[in-house]
């Protein structure tokens, strides 16, 4: 019997292990409760009309197809036995493993406060992003209908919780919606008098960015009209706005549309398997590993991605980031295939490649390494960077092409509301 592999999550780290197993003398089993590899760092421009689900996301299938030694099933693991080296997954099936790679991402952080989900959608999945763009467009769309000054207002105020990357991204794309893209759309209201509103409780946006950098970030946002709101916390959430304080003062604003992107928790697997095999698990559900990303006493379970703590480089956790994924799950693969060969690996070693962000059309700020940039060409790199680590050719050139006839129309051809369409209440005069 050949060597079994079996890899839950086909985010970038589990993807590219199982790629990177492709002429492995193992046999490959890839497990994800969706049949899709979805891009998550273009989520934001699905939820904002730029993109098309089907544009950032590829059939898991499909990707593995030449994958000879792999096979991919839907589901979902709930259960592992790590001395019988079994999983259960969620419909009763059993799987053996002889090796297992856990890579089940992040979830959203809503800080002891669940119940703000339903209120303030964060951005972790299609279902996600496709329910923000609603909440955005019904927005627009009420507030053409509001009969008074107050109501309209409170459609056209946009609160986003969170000022790192997915927040800044998601202010900046909103304002340019309001601004540029709808602005002749409606008859009864100004686009252009909405206003998007970013909470931050740390002194500066984009924190983990050095601080020219924010700095640059935040003149970007405030050039596309968006308001931050710094050294803030949200102290609740209702369908009316979010309750602020700073300091010792508090007020609340009023917004039809709030939305999170404050902060990310391991996946529920992180607890499971702390519970399951003995590992330590740190306050945010990251299972922390060793320096070669397995379990202490479990040599054969190796967790990457957002849900591995790996301290072992900078005394902290390496950042919840694509490429950390993608380099742990480069790492893992080349640890069973040395194994395999009865060979050793040195400890995995994260290359930090850069940070970046966009903030809208023609802004964005960049660090690479010692080189801080700003504006246009950060901009132009961002694009180059996502175009060139977005799965399949085929949606390469179609993301290429929506965004050059984004660029050059001021439109988005996604602006799509689906789901129910939740009108003001209908005993309203419209005149």
């Amino acid at each position: 019997m050949r060597h079994r592999v079996v890899i839950i999550g086909a985010g970038f780290g589990g993807l590219n292990a199982a790629k990177a197993l492709r002429n492995a003398d193992a046999d490959v089993t890839v497990i994800d409760r969706r049949n899709f590899h979805l891009f998550q760092p273009l989520l934001y421009q699905v939820a904002t009309g730029a993109l098309s689900p089907g544009e950032i996301a590829a059939p898991i299938r499909g990707v593995l197809s030449k994958n000879k030694n792999t096979r991919v099933l839907l589901g979902d693991m709930s259960a592992i036995d790590a001395a019988a080296k079994t999983l259960l997954l969620a419909d009763g099936a059993i799987i053996p493993y002889d090796t297992l790679i856990v890579a089940t991402g992040s979830t959203d952080n809503y800080f002891a406060h669940p119940e703000w989900a339903a209120l303030a959608p964060g951005l972790k999945g299609i279902e996600n992003a496709t329910e923000i763009r609603r909440r955005i467009l019904m927005a627009f769309e009420n507030a053409e209908r509001a009969t008074n000054a107050e109501q309209r207002k409170a459609y056209l105020t946009f609160v986003v919780v969170g000022g790192g990357a997915t927040g800044t991204e998601m202010s900046g794309a909103i304002s340019e919606i309001a601004r540029d893209i709808v602005v002749h759309d409606f008859r009864s209201i100004n686009t252009r008098e909405a206003e998007v509103i970013m909470i931050e409780g740390s002194p500066r946006v984009l924190n983990s960015f050095p601080e020219d950098l924010s700095k640059s970030a935040e003149d970007q946002l405030h050039k596309l009209g968006v308001k931050t709101r710094l050294h803030s916390m949200v102290t609740a959430i209702d369908g009316n706005g979010v309750s602020v304080k700073c300091g010792d003062q508090e007020d609340h604003i009023s917004a039809k549309t709030v939305i999170w992107a404050a902060g990310v928790k391991a996946s529920p697997l992180g607890k499971l398997l702390g519970e399951q095999t003995g590992a330590e698990v740190d306050k945010s559900g990251r299972v922390i590993v060793e320096p070669d990303l397995t379990l202490k006493g479990h040599p054969d379970i190796l967790v990457i991605g957002d849900l591995a703590n790996f301290p072992h480089q900078t005394g902290k956790p390496l950042p919840g980031v694509a490429q950390v994924g993608i380099q742990m799950g480069d790492y893992a693969a080349k640890l069973i295939k040395a194994r395999l060969k009865q060979k050793t690996v040195k400890p995995f070693r994260y290359w930090d490649k850069g940070n970046m962000a966009t903030i809208g059309k023609a802004a964005a700020v960049a660090q690479i390494g010692p080189l801080h940039f700003g504006g246009l060409f950060a901009w132009l790199l961002w694009l180059f960077i996502h175009l060139m680590y977005l799965v399949g050719f085929s949606n390469r050139l179609t993301v290429l092409i929506e965004w050059f006839y984004n660029y050059v129309t001021m439109n988005r051809g996604a602006r799509l509301i689906t789901g129910d369409a939740q009108h003001i209440s209908p005993e309203k005069v419209i005149s």
